[in-house]
């Protein structure tokens, strides 16, 4: 008998025999044994490291499994639907939420929320200061401390956003433009799922929001300068030197389509003055034909509470807000002395910086 030559098909064949398998019935049952188990591990890491076999789409279609493991990362992803939740409904009870696990020991968890919300019909649209805009084309909206919402096409009843949300500790740094193609695709679909806008019920998402192109900077809070408040060349209130707390700004590195700006206590953290402007009509139900009280020049004031007003700019429906608050030591002294001369120099500077015709006479 030809001498069997060494290697790793002769030491397995020594390693059965010394165990007792030393016929071939016993060693094909050692050989089946050996592959169920070595499918059982691989099973399980499938199951707990991949999401194979797991949901192509998730929340009846408001974002597909590959999105959401953009916006997310990679493993096994599940849903949990509530109140009778639909995608396209505005549905304050109804809500879902799809998680992605990964990992076997300390196995970890992200959550991503879908719901459709829409803006007050009293006041104008806000997004924090701190938010990365998207716009261009079709999509707009922006990534926020909480998540990202995407505005409706056109086409669409007005005010309607696609709100993903992430929780109160915000998103990672590198899943923000994962978060912004998630709310833009949740736009489209539901705008298809609706019928409306340009191309809406085709299934193909022509017309409708497409995935932004580029995120705008986040903005920093940084010192006040009182000759360019929020960065506007031109805004430069008179401050009220009663209130002492040293003021900070911080705002949106991008107009469109809902730019913000919040004055704060440096000591306090209490907002002192907050400013917006609305360049896209999409972002509120507001409509400016609504508006009949004279404001400053062309603009118009809209809503109930005076800190809103409505004009037009390059023939869009365009939105200002502005709001002085209190300070926070409790002086009863608001950081800026005129409120007129604010809005009439807000006006000029932020209608300047967005390309409007002149507002005021």
């Amino acid at each position: 008998m030809t001498p069997r030559t060494p290697g790793t098909p002769g030491k397995v064949d020594e390693a059965l025999t010394r165990r007792g398998f030393t016929t071939r019935r016993l060693r094909l049952r050692a050989a089946a044994v050996i592959v169920a188990i070595t499918a059982g591990v691989s099973g399980v890491l499938v199951h707990h490291l991949t999401n194979v076999l797991g949901p192509d789409t998730v929340c009846g279609g408001a974002a597909t499994a590959d999105a959401v493991h953009d916006a997310l990362g990679p493993g096994r992803i599940g849903e949990r639907r509530s109140n009778g939740y639909s995608p396209s409904a505005v549905d304050p009870a109804g809500s879902c939420t799809a998680t992605v696990s990964f990992g076997l020991l300390g196995r970890s968890e992200r959550s991503v929320s879908f719901g459709m919300a829409l803006e007050a019909t009293e006041t104008a649209p806000r997004t924090p200061a701190d938010a990365r805009l998207f716009s261009g084309g079709p999509a707009a909206g922006a990534v926020t401390s909480s998540g990202a919402w995407a505005l409706l096409p056109e086409g669409c009843p007005r005010g309607l956003r696609a709100v993903v949300g992430t929780g109160k500790d915000g998103p990672d740094g590198d899943r923000a433009d994962g978060l912004a193609r998630l709310a833009a695709g949740y736009a489209r679909r539901a705008a298809e799922d609706r019928g409306c806008g340009t191309g809406a019920g085709t299934g193909t998402g022509a017309g409708t929001p497409a995935a932004p192109k580029e995120l705008s900077r986040a903005g920093t809070a940084q010192p006040v300068d009182l000759a360019k408040v929020c960065g506007l060349p031109g805004l430069a209130p008179a401050r009220n030197q009663e209130v002492h707390d040293e003021l900070r700004q911080q705002a949106t590195t991008a107009f469109a389509p809902v730019w913000s700006c919040e004055i704060t206590s440096a000591w306090s953290g209490d907002i002192l003055a907050s400013f917006g402007i609305t360049t896209d009509p999409r972002a509120t139900g507001l409509s400016p034909e609504e508006s009949r009280t004279p404001a400053y020049g062309r603009a118009t004031w809209i809503g109930p509470a005076g800190d809103n007003v409505a004009t037009t700019c390059q023939g869009r429906p365009t939105y200002f807000h502005l709001r002085t608050n209190l300070v926070a030591s409790g002086s009863g002294n608001k950081a800026f002395l005129d409120d007129k001369d604010l809005w009439k120099q807000f006006l000029t500077a932020g209608g300047t910086a967005i390309g409007c015709e002149p507002i005021l006479p």
